[in-house]
């Protein structure tokens, strides 16, 4: 895999002005109470939203430690640390959290201490639960951390704080560092919380939706209207993980083709089974496309798991062929 994709790392400043305190609070307030935009933090009762390491546990503690130790031209500092949700997913659920977390402090820490700051910085953390917005796999779990440092930090030559800075030039890359003890510190917890294979795991999973996109160089199976252009569309399957896959169709936009799921989570034999039977039904007509996939979603799991044995059944007898009208069909 391209290690790049394995995490990312985005640093941001805040200015110490009227509208930098501002935005700053706002950030604060924002990271404390949400998960995303569109979710409220899952906070547990007893348990600090913020993970302490020297700047406190809370917006009023946070806030007076940046006023305090803020710079001429930095008021806050904020990271993000961001893990691609196809390789968290191959983690426990239980154990994603602490993942998360132990990536966020030695990442950090290594980061410093490869930056000669031996006396360290001042940080504190709040992890998010967000749900991936992606429209070609929206819903997958993505937590995330956001980590905030304060604009100077002590130098023990100087016995003074001195202004923290982020370099990003041909001669000092900070931004690059960053990202390369990233991408060496996911590698080494990939190896410990899923095992040796999982790059060769992740190269599979890409290989497999590089293969459901082939279907895609054939003739569309029609088009639909979208904002009054014509867009051609392929009934077509996106595996989500090792072990799930989502059915809905292909179309085609400026820079490519994409994904867009209309029956989630199904097992991936369903999946391709589900596909046959739905390329079958709906005859190249992009609304009974919709239709067949409503009802299929409002399936209980014993008709869900009906209709898969009758598939089954199905397509064994009569394989898949475009270009002739089967005489069986399935009452959804």
């Amino acid at each position: 895999m391209n290690r790049s994709h394995m995490c990312v790392a985005n640093v941001q400043y805040k200015k110490p002005t009227e509208r930098g305190e501002k935005e700053s609070g706002g950030l604060l307030g924002y990271l404390t109470y949400r998960e995303s935009h569109d979710e409220q933090a899952r906070h547990a009762p007893g348990r600090e939203r913020w993970e302490d390491h020297g700047l406190g546990h809370s917006i009023a503690e946070i806030t007076e430690r940046l006023n305090a130790l803020r710079s001429q031209h930095v008021l806050m500092f904020s990271l993000v640390y961001n893990v691609n949700p196809d390789l968290i997913a191959m983690v426990e659920p239980q154990q994603r959290e602490q993942f998360v977390r132990e990536l966020t402090v030695k990442t950090t820490e290594a980061f410093f201490e490869a930056r000669g700051i031996d006396s360290g910085v001042e940080y504190a953390f709040v992890l998010h639960h967000r749900q991936t917005d992606d429209p070609q796999a929206p819903g997958q779990h993505n937590p995330h951390t956001h980590v905030v440092l304060p604009g100077t930090v002590y130098d023990d030559g100087l016995g003074e704080r001195v202004p923290l800075y982020f370099n990003q030039n041909r001669q000092v890359d900070h931004i690059a560092l960053l990202h390369n003890l990233t991408e060496s510190q996911m590698a080494v917890q990939m190896d410990r919380y899923v095992g040796r294979g999982w790059e060769q795991r992740y190269d599979a999973l890409e290989a497999a939706r590089t293969e459901e996109r082939l279907s895609c160089l054939e003739p569309a199976h029609g088009t639909f209207i979208d904002h009054d252009l014509e867009i051609p569309f392929w009934c077509g399957e996106r595996q989500v993980d090792e072990d799930t896959s989502d059915v809905g169709y292909y179309r085609a936009v400026d820079d490519g083709i994409e994904f867009r799921p209309l029956v989630r989570h199904l097992k991936v034999e369903h999946a391709r089974l589900l596909l046959q039977q739905l390329e079958r039904e709906m005859g190249g007509n992009f609304n009974e496309l919709h239709h067949l996939a409503e009802i299929v979603n409002e399936l209980d799991e014993q008709d869900r798991d009906d209709l898969f044995d009758r598939l089954r059944v199905l397509v064994a007898a009569q394989p898949l062929d475009r270009d002739h009208t089967p005489d069986l069909s399935i009452d959804f």
